[in-house]
């Protein structure tokens, strides 16, 4: 909220982050291991004397100068300008915690740029011994570029003891420092592998080309192998609400947890059975393959760590939208828009509410979604709620969603943003409709459901379930998909979703939604005893209490017959009977 907003629509924030650095994520990685392994090439053609594999060498040298400091350059510049956009208060955290590790990664990576230039421009023109050293010189410094961003990238999951003592070293070796500098380190061997199957397709000499490319396969496969007891151990050291994530609390990583295992299935499968064992299948275009296996492999793990911090950019201190956690509660007294110092409206008015509310929208929301496009599209989240509904979730989305941070602001502001999504965005009516009161069910459902699914997407997923079986998956949604959270409502609340929700495929039941609580009491009730009559007799009774009597009138007097009406009917006149008496919903 201390900065400006850069605002691209379509895009969002989140994509074009991931666009650019999981590319960069490729070359960077490959920067790393393919430094060891043009050293170690180049030993093997010097020690089996193979003028031919040493040419190759050169040729792979080429490559992958181009590749990691031309266009790798290019990509890490591009990744500084596009958080500094996006997440600009993030960015100046990193700086000003780490800007003497920033220093020396800069200086390691200019040592790898002068190195790697020497080592190519004086291939045949040196001394083995010395060439060899400048190689080593340039994978040592490349690693060491590695090792210091490692300890500051792991600091946005794991800041450790940095969050209570500030200390640059408590920061920087934080709780999952070694395991991913172990996994990482065996990844960038594996890629350095993958490339150099796909270089060595190109090779002329057919001897030389099946060497080259066993020799690259046995890279690949035994760092491979090697990441995984390393993934594993960096699994085990994550936080327990980081770790649920991981494991299925999140939509987004368990799709991205799925590419990752099969593209290690795939990469391993075609290395082992088609590359190492079956000369024949060593053509480029299976070693393209390979390579996009290997690109899915890591960029799973890339995309599954930065989910795992949410609702945070830098975890337990700041939250994805560049608010700090500990700022929360003060923020939410004083007004977000007061203290926001990039707003046009200082705060909410009749006159300029939607404005404010796009103003809420584009510091609190923008970074994560988009506004009709690819990356968690608002629109598309958010079209079948309604402004009722929209201001009940903002209120609790921190705790329906974990990994959404907690709408920070006042309620005047709260209420400006749900006004901008649904009337600003949706073109929807800010009055709330006077139905609802005896349409519970659905607003029920608006409230907690819609957000993640439209009743018509789960309608073919509940045909043939009976009442009681709905009634019954309320009470452990998670049996039914692990990302979904317990639904912690009374029973009678369960018990109107249930019939919103049995009514769907059941159109001759009538369902709550189509009721109305005061238009039943009239009906069936008011001949006999108005409200005013029987609120002193229900004093204090709650909505279950009010249900409950509706099943067995006559228990209450004997003079009334039963309510024959269906269990909907029943939980809408419940619902008016116990508003009336301002009792709890």
């Amino acid at each position: 909220m201390n900065y400006p907003v850069w605002y691209v629509p379509t895009f969002g924030g989140g994509l074009l982050i991931a666009l650019v650095a999981i590319v960069h994520v490729f070359v960077s990685h490959f920067a790393v291991g393919g430094g060891l392994y043009l050293v170690m090439a180049e030993r093997k053609a010097l020690r089996e004397k193979d003028q031919s594999v040493l040419d190759f060498v050169k040729k792979h040298t080429k490559f992958f100068m181009l590749l990691t400091m031309v266009f790798g350059g290019l990509t890490g510049v591009a990744i500084w300008f596009v958080i500094s956009l996006i997440h600009p208060a993030a960015t100046s955290l990193l700086i000003h915690t780490f800007v003497f590790g920033w220093a020396a990664e800069w200086v390691f990576f200019l040592v790898e740029i002068i190195a790697l230039f020497i080592y190519f421009y004086t291939f045949g023109k040196m001394d083995d011994r010395t060439h060899q050293t400048i190689g080593w010189i340039y994978f040592g410094a490349a690693w060491m570029s590695l090792f210091l961003i490692t300890g500051i990238i792991d600091f946005m999951l794991t800041p450790g003891a940095w969050v209570t003592n500030g200390n640059f070293w408590s920061g920087f070796f934080n709780p999952t420092f070694w395991p991913s500098l172990f996994f990482r380190s065996f990844m960038s061997f594996m890629l350095a592998g993958c490339y150099g199957f796909l270089t060595a397709t190109f090779l002329e000499d057919e001897v030389t080309r099946h060497k080259m490319i066993r020799y690259s396969g046995i890279w690949a496969l035994v760092s491979l192998l090697f990441s995984v007891p390393s993934g594993w151990w960096y699994m085990s050291v994550l936080p327990d609400k980081a770790r649920t994530l991981v494991v299925g609390g999140s939509p987004t990583i368990a799709t991205a947890v799925k590419v990752g295992a099969f593209s290690m299935a795939l990469l391993a499968g075609l290395v082992i059975a088609l590359i190492l064992l079956n000369p024949k299948a060593r053509i480029r275009s299976m070693t393209v393959i390979v390579m996009i296996a290997a690109m899915g492999y890591m960029g799973a793990f890339e995309w599954t760590r930065e989910a795992a911090r949410r609702p945070y950019i830098v975890n337990e201190v700041m939250y994805s939208n560049g608010i700090l956690k500990k700022d929360v509660e003060r923020i939410n007294r004083e007004g977000f828009l007061k203290n926001a110092k990039w707003v046009q409206h200082k705060e909410v008015t009749e006159v300029n509410q939607l404005e404010a509310g796009k103003e809420l929208f584009l510091h609190q929301c923008f970074v994560c979604h988009s506004l009709g496009g690819m990356n968690n599209d608002i629109i598309n989240r958010t079209k079948n709620m309604s402004f009722n509904a929209m201001r009940k979730y903002l209120a609790t989305i921190h705790e329906k969603r974990y990994f959404m941070p907690p709408f920070v602001g006042n309620d005047s502001e709260l209420e400006a943003l749900a006004a901008y999504i649904t009337a600003g965005i949706h073109k929807k009516t800010l009055i709330e409709d006077n139905a609802a009161a005896g349409d519970r069910g659905k607003l029920l459902y608006d409230e907690n459901c819609a957000a993640c699914h439209t009743a018509d997407s789960i309608k073919p997923k509940m045909a043939g379930w009976s009442r009681d079986k709905v009634r019954k998956a309320l009470d452990n949604l998670p049996a039914l998909n692990p990302a979904m959270s317990d639904y912690n409502a009374p029973p009678a609340d369960k018990d109107a979703m249930a019939g919103y929700l049995f009514g769907l495929n059941n159109p001759d039941v009538a369902a709550p939604s189509k009721v109305v609580g005061a238009t039943l009491f009239e009906d069936n009730c008011a001949a006999c005893h108005s409200l005013d009559q029987i609120k002193p007799k229900m004093t204090g009774w709650s909505m279950e209490k009010v249900r409950a009597s509706l099943d067995k009138l006559p228990a209450l007097n004997s003079a009334m017959p039963d309510y024959n009406g269906t269990p909907a009917e029943k939980d809408a006149m419940a619902d008016y009977i116990s508003k009336q008496l301002g009792g709890a919903k």
